[in-house]
């Protein structure tokens, strides 16, 4: 069934308009979230630089009593999602930036801003004598902060610009949906990641613009590899045993991605999601507010209906990179190019068998 509504270019998400609704509504929730998430880890990649103890990078420079207290009182966005999100895309690598990140271009260029940023520290001099790859996996760090904080400028920008068409009446069915983010994604594809930082007046490069690393290729498809797909399992609730093989030795079989896991347990702790869902319930519109209130539950498992909302939306989204990077036309009638298609369709369903796609097509 699934193959076939790929095959015809029908997403994994029927088409109601309460998934509209859901889809949405959550989409514009979380792009005014990944807003703050983006400004904030491009802040931290250029003005964090080589800061051993930053203990107020989530400020972005502006540090007052008023937001101290605020912050202490966790009247804030949850900037630790946006992190555990890059720390999860660097884990699982993939793309042209790992391997950048890894070349000898990398390496001295990395070198330069190290030494420079170094120079009158004889502490931290020290230090990189003794480990020599310690400051630069904190530059490959940095770099996966800069390209992430990229990457969700234009998500955030295309979430933002999907909720106002469907506002004014231009988007009413999932296809729309999945159309309008496949377009958007083919309109960014080149965009190219760059990153450098500016070390006492003078400007050094991280990922220079010979890199040749663009949006689509090197930051969207390696994060929805990692993110989507591969993931982390969430603590205390999810044990594996490597030594029965529970952990594949290739990790690309390993799913535990937003496509998979459960929305129960989020709201508990130690369960990373529930700071991006405790983000989004701050922004949600009213219209999707008032369907969640108008529920048995009412408010009581807001996080985890957000969350169902969200993996609904996260359907929508691969939907539209599968279709975008299919090997030829959806609905083509050359006949090698449907065969083709088909198994490139398949592939994708086959890593989607545990997923949560029947649960969203209940």
């Amino acid at each position: 069934m699934y193959l076939d509504r790929l095959m015809n270019g029908v997403p994994l998400l029927p088409d109601t308009a309460d998934n509209v609704q859901e889809v949405v509504g959550i989409l514009k929730s979380y792009g005014i979230v990944l807003d703050a998430y983006s400004n904030n880890l491009i802040y931290i990649a250029d003005e964090q630089f080589l800061v051993l103890f930053p203990f107020f990078k989530y400020f972005n420079g502006e540090i007052t009593i008023p937001k101290l207290l605020k912050y202490w009182w966790h009247d804030r966005i949850n900037f630790e999602y946006a992190e555990y999100c890059m720390r999860t895309m660097m884990w699982h690598g993939g793309g042209g930036l790992d391997r950048y990140l890894d070349s000898p271009e990398f390496l001295e260029l990395s070198r330069q801003a190290i030494n420079a940023k170094t120079k009158s520290n004889l502490f931290v001099r020290g230090l990189d004598r003794i480990s020599s790859d310690f400051l630069t996996e904190q530059v490959r760090q940095l770099a996966y902060y800069s390209a992430l904080g990229q990457f969700w400028r234009v998500m955030s920008d295309m979430f933002i610009d999907l909720s106002d068409r469907y506002d004014d009446g231009k988007i009413q069915t999932i296809p729309e949906v999945v159309e309008f983010i496949q377009s958007a994604l083919v309109a960014a594809a080149s965009l190219p990641i760059t990153y450098g930082v500016k070390i006492k007046g003078q400007h050094y490069d991280i990922i220079p613009t010979e890199a040749n690393l663009t949006f689509l290729m090197d930051t969207a498809v390696p994060y929805v590899e990692a993110v989507f797909f591969r993931g982390t399992p969430f603590p205390g609730t999810v044990s594996y045993n490597a030594q029965a093989h529970q952990i594949p030795y290739d990790l690309s079989e390993f799913a535990y991605g937003a496509l998979y896991a459960d929305p129960v347990p989020i709201g508990g702790a130690g369960i990373p999601p529930t700071q991006l869902m405790q983000d989004m319930r701050h922004f949600l519109p009213d219209y999707l507010r008032e369907r969640y209130l108008n529920t048995i539950r009412g408010e009581m498992d807001l996080r985890v209906k957000i969350c169902q909302s969200f993996q609904k939306s996260m359907f929508c989204v691969t939907s539209a990179a599968i279709f975008g990077l299919a090997p030829h036309p959806v609905g083509t009638q050359i006949v090698a190019e449907q065969q083709a298609n088909r198994v490139y369709f398949a592939g994708w369903l086959d890593r989607l068998a545990t997923s949560r796609l029947e649960q969203v097509n209940l």
